[in-house]
């Protein structure tokens, strides 16, 4: 079930407080514009009219892969959606945006609750910001001059459904192969910055098993990255 509100703070932070309601897996929430949306690491996500911005929530069992995956789940969904509107290629970038020739169009963001985790997608629709350190890019941009944010979530959430399934009926692995075949190349080269404030800079080599990210050092050695943001070089 999909509800909309013209305006709210953050998608995201009103999916947490129904889930300590007990909403229902499954139910989506849409704002027609958010005056306090944000991304990774508190960061803040502008929030114009006319692009998506949703979150939905996956209560977790006891047998379902590691819930970061999640992340993963969602970005095969979104880049699923996106790819065949965007005139430029369409890539996953770990491990929470979906770029086009290299410009960011859409986020993720999983935060957590109890044994919920309540996912939120932005999506450039008609509309990016400018004056950024980083390209972005749109829909509108790419010419899908048409497409309304309320109908791009209904399909993405018949997506999402898609990959969750797959997720806890076939585990992890098909996700993970599917994900590699839309993403960034391995060999691309790319810089970490990790939370701390430290850099570590390789190539993209592959993902582990639980969806962490390897990365081929300058010396052949590797590193398994956690967390941190990616610059793609």
């Amino acid at each position: 079930m999909i509800h909309f509100v013209e305006e709210t703070g953050s998608t995201n932070a009103d999916m947490l407080a129904l889930v300590e309601q007990g909403i229902a897996e499954g139910s989506w929430l849409r704002a027609g514009r958010q005056t306090g949306g944000r991304g990774r690491m508190g960061r803040a996500w502008e929030s114009p009219a006319g692009n998506l911005y949703a979150s939905t929530l996956v209560r977790i069992g006891p047998n379902d892969p590691p819930a970061h995956s999640l992340a993963l789940v969602t970005a095969n969904a979104v880049h699923a959606l996106l790819a065949p509107l965007c005139a430029g290629q369409t890539r996953i970038k770990w491990p929470n945006d979906i770029l086009v020739d290299g410009a960011k169009i859409a986020g993720i963001l999983l935060e957590r609750v109890n044994d919920a985790i309540v996912i939120g997608v932005g999506i450039n629709v008609v509309g990016h910001p400018t004056g950024l350190d980083r390209p972005v890019t749109s829909l509108a941009a790419q010419g899908a001059l048409d497409v309304e944010a309320g109908a791009l979530l209904e399909r993405l959430a018949q997506l999402f459904a898609h990959w969750l399934a797959i997720w806890r009926a076939q585990g992890l692995d098909p996700v993970l192969n599917h994900w590699l075949l839309n993403a960034h190349p391995k060999g691309t080269p790319m810089r970490v910055v990790q939370s701390d404030g430290t850099q570590v800079e390789g190539v993209f080599d592959t993902l582990d098993a639980q969806g962490m990210l390897i990365l081929r050092l300058a010396n052949g050695g590797s590193r398994a990255i956690h967390a941190g943001d990616i610059i793609l070089s």
